[in-house]
């Protein structure tokens, strides 16, 4: 059984820089997706990266394309969300998932069957 543990969030300055993990245990098909979801304060819950277990493609927003890269160490212990140049309008909590099956759109939450605790990420201007 997946199971997730993330962690790297805190407080910045908006254009700083935080690196979010998300230590996977457990086993998951090559195919199947890791990804990174963020909710703010009185907002629905969003996409903001995803990539294959095996690495071949990823995915992100539109809001954050060109500032965020999503990763895995080589050892796919470990998922990551390097987060640069952020702004206020990023402050959320932050959420990895896996998504143990195939299914459409990689921004689909409810395909997604495992999920982190969720870190905070707050930046200020």
């Amino acid at each position: 059984q997946v199971r997730l543990v993330d962690s790297g969030g805190g407080s910045v300055q908006a254009g700083g820089s935080l690196r979010l993990s998300c230590v996977v245990s457990g086993y998951m098909y090559s195919s199947y997706l890791l990804g990174w979801f963020r909710q703010a304060p009185g907002k629905e819950r969003e996409g903001v990266a995803a990539m294959h277990r095996d690495g071949t493609a990823s995915y992100y927003a539109d809001s954050v394309k060109g500032r965020f890269t999503i990763s895995q160490d080589k050892a796919k212990v470990t998922l990551y969300l390097q987060m640069n140049n952020l702004t206020p309008e990023d402050t959320a909590m932050y959420y990895c998932a896996a998504r143990t099956s195939y299914g459409g759109r990689w921004d689909n939450q409810g395909d997604y069957a495992v999920w982190g605790q969720g870190t905070q990420v707050t930046v200020s201007s």
